[in-house]
């Protein structure tokens, strides 16, 4: 089932649905070999493939293309998976993914801020968690730059594309704190 995410806006970006003409630029951004495997996925290694993950993945989840307004490019994704560590309550898990060409612009972090306003306001979300290994330094950037807290850290709990196990940092931000900061 294809799910049809709103498209959003920020004063930079276009958040849209992914459709299978992004391939070419998914798989522009997804092929380099700093930006995937910091999130635990192998470069992607055709066009192919990134038509293949925006089928299976992108268009039947939560998840938004990132577009750039200046060039109207898609520079990266960002998404709202079902959360496996709280299962049962009103939570799902942000995740994304940015093109490096785009790294250090404050990109993420307004990517990231808009999807948290339509997590919480339009999804009426209880909790919002997020996870980043603890080498992903950028990631862990945005996310303290979004307002998380750090919950901590859980041992050899991924596997990533190679079929190694990572530790995983969890952050999360509740409802209530949502509320709070936006006073």
């Amino acid at each position: 089932m294809k799910i049809k995410v709103p498209t959003l806006e920020t004063e930079r970006l276009i958040l849209r649905s992914w459709t299978k003409k992004d391939a070419p630029a998914l798989y522009e951004y997804a092929k380099n070999p700093n930006v995937g495997p910091a999130a635990g996925w192998r470069p992607h290694a055709s066009v192919q493939e990134s038509k293949a993950i925006i089928d299976r993945i992108f268009r039947v989840n939560t998840t938004w293309a990132i577009v750039h307004k200046a060039d109207d490019k898609v520079i990266g994704s960002i998404g709202l998976e079902p959360d496996k560590i709280r299962t049962g309550i009103s939570s799902r898990e942000l995740g994304y993914s940015l093109s490096e060409d785009y790294w250090g612009r404050g990109i993420m972090t307004e990517a990231a801020g808009r999807i948290i306003d339509y997590a919480f306001q339009e999804m009426g979300l209880k909790v919002l968690m997020i996870r980043t290994s603890e080498t992903n330094h950028r990631s862990q950037s945005v996310i303290s730059k979004c307002g998380f807290t750090y919950e901590g850290t859980l041992r050899d709990a991924y596997r990533i594309y190679d079929g190694s196990l990572r530790e995983t940092r969890i952050y999360s931000m509740l409802r209530s704190e949502y509320l709070d900061a936006r006073k």
